[in-house]
């Protein structure tokens, strides 16, 4: 760590990632050390100074070593005193005229304890500041779970039995996968079955089944006595009264069955003439809520309390479930990444044709949506507590519908996804940058480049402008086809004018704008942005000021009066 960075972090205080220890009085122990430095690494990682007061006062290490403090031996101090042994930096900075030790640690993937058996995480305290705390197994267990080091599912449950299985449920499952999923398991008999799932235990004194195949198979009776986290509420509100609130009993097969039969009444359709056919717009394709609901019984965190729940609304339906993201997956991946909590449910669910075969599943939710004009399902009520998945339900847009559910019967393939988030943007927002129809799409720009350019070329889009001024709009046929063709008439007539005036605002408010500014400003070309500002000399709007790259555009005179 160097010393710039170290002053920089004190003087903000201490946070979640920086904890402070006064050594000004006597030296700070070698067991506390180590028990703050896994603390921080069972958070988010982070640096532990010594020497440094509570109120960010540097008042100085004291020396650990004779001769001064040696880095390598305080490094080995942590490694020979934490399980599994923790990796850590140790840097002797001298700041303010004094010498502080920086002990710098990155998150551990796994939980990790003192020697002494002690685990301790970092959180914030009743006052709002940050401390370690005990951390407790469950914690423990979640972490590992949401990581992939440990499978919930393959957890031994102590008194289980057989008995505790349900034959029906298991009758489902050869019901289900003789439709869509693998139909050699609906040869085997139970025992079969959940071998050939990975949910029982192979040796003396026999097979035993699992916590996977509880979750799968399970009794209610015998789901509430041994996997008491698990519980699936069904509710439906009408304004602001609960016109129905179900809890859903059974295990994960039959829970998702039920939930799918209990919302089919409430999914009611809307129709489109696509060319000779009629086509149905419900308000939510039946494909993206099967997979909504399974990843929400997948992927949830059976180590936290409270139920998967499923809530139909005036507005749209949610679907949440406990716990946040798996490790590694974010609001902005979630469209390219895929890493099951479970990978013994994950599976069973996919081979019983429950969920996407191919990991697509969210993707799958997403083009169902768009393909019948209505917004992507939106994840943005997710928290660290829970992941919320809401498909709005508001009126379609059964003309853009229309006009997909046409161009796929005259192409005869379905629109790619990225496609149709593109084909939803422009019509929204009139037009798009490459830059914004990566982070809508989660690709990369290469590969919206690639769209953008196949769209082009199809007739769907036009392009506007050049360099990184080039934006995309929907294309005359396009607005036709949709019947909106006053807005291609706005997007490409009414632009320099708009242009114009967004510039002369932006110099009011501001003082002055340059090409790079108007360039950036109005979304077009370097060039373009040249004209569009002599144009405005011209007209007497603007004054040019400076030469070269001192180029710059004030209001004149006449348009400041």
């Amino acid at each position: 760590m160097e010393q710039d960075q170290a002053r920089a972090l004190i003087e903000r205080g201490e946070t979640l990632t920086v904890e402070f220890k006064s050594e000004r009085r006597e030296r700070y122990s070698d067991n506390g050390i180590v028990e703050n430095v896994t603390c921080l690494a069972n958070g988010e990682g982070g640096t532990l100074f010594l020497g440094v007061e509570d109120d960010g006062r540097v008042t100085g290490a004291a020396l650990r070593h004779s001769g001064g403090t040696d880095p390598q031996r305080m490094r080995a101090l942590i490694a020979n005193q934490t399980v599994p042994p923790l990796p850590c930096e140790v840097t002797v900075l001298e700041i303010d005229g004094h010498e502080v030790i920086a002990i710098e640690v990155e998150k551990a993937l796994n939980p990790v304890g003192t020697a002494r058996a002690t685990y301790r995480r970092r959180s914030l305290g009743p006052d709002g500041r940050p401390q370690c705390v005990a951390y407790p197994l469950h914690e423990m267990l979640s972490r590992t779970t949401s990581t992939g080091q440990n499978d919930y599912a393959a957890l031994r449950v102590p008194g289980i039995s057989w008995d505790d299985l349900d034959p029906a449920a298991f009758a489902l499952a050869r019901t289900l996968v003789s439709s869509s999923g693998d139909t050699a398991l609906g040869t085997l008999d139970d025992l079969d079955l959940a071998r050939a799932l990975g949910v029982v235990t192979v040796g003396d004194p026999g097979p035993m089944p699992l916590m996977g195949a509880l979750l799968l198979f399970g009794r209610t009776e015998s789901l509430r006595r041994l996997a008491p986290t698990h519980e699936v509420l069904f509710q439906v509100l009408s304004q602001t009264s609960v016109t129905l609130n179900e809890t859903v009993p059974g295990g994960l097969i039959s829970a998702a069955d039920q939930i799918h039969r209990l919302f089919l009444p409430y999914n009611t359709e809307d129709e489109v003439d696509a060319g000779m056919l009629r086509v149905a717009l419900p308000k939510v394709p039946i494909e993206a809520f099967r997979e909504a609901v399974a990843n929400a019984l997948v992927h949830r965190d059976f180590t936290q309390l409270g139920p998967v729940q499923v809530q139909i609304t005036d507005d749209g339906v949610t679907i949440a479930s406990p716990g946040g993201f798996p490790e590694g997956i974010r609001l902005d991946n979630l469209l390219v990444e895929s890493r099951p909590r479970s990978r013994l449910l994950a599976e069973a669910f996919r081979r019983m044709g429950l969920v996407e075969r191919t990991g697509r599943g969210i993707q799958r939710m997403y083009s169902g949506m768009l393909r019948i004009g209505r917004d992507a399902p939106d994840y943005t009520g997710s928290t660290s507590a829970s992941v919320r998945v809401t498909f709005p339900t508001a009126d379609a847009d059964t003309e853009l519908a229309r006009y997909v559910f046409e161009r796929e019967r005259e192409t005869g393939r379905p629109w790619p996804l990225q496609d149709l988030q593109v084909l939803r943007a422009l019509r929204r927002d009139g037009a798009l940058s490459l830059t914004d129809a990566a982070t809508l799409t989660q690709r990369s720009q290469a590969e919206v480049r690639a769209t953008l350019s196949r769209m082009v070329d199809s007739g769907v889009v036009e392009a506007r402008g050049s360099g990184r001024g080039r934006a995309y709009h929907l294309s005359g046929a396009a607005y036709r086809a949709i019947g909106a063709a006053s807005g291609y008439i706005r997007t490409r007539s009414f632009d320099p004018i708009q242009q114009q005036e967004m510039v002369l605002q932006y110099v009011r408010a501001h003082g002055s704008i340059n090409r790079a500014q108007a360039a950036e400003l109005c979304s077009i070309a370097p060039t373009q942005a040249t004209t569009l500002l002599r144009r405005l000399v011209a007209h007497g709007r603007l004054e040019l000021r400076g030469e070269r790259r001192g180029a710059h555009y004030v209001l004149s005179r006449a348009d400041e009066a």
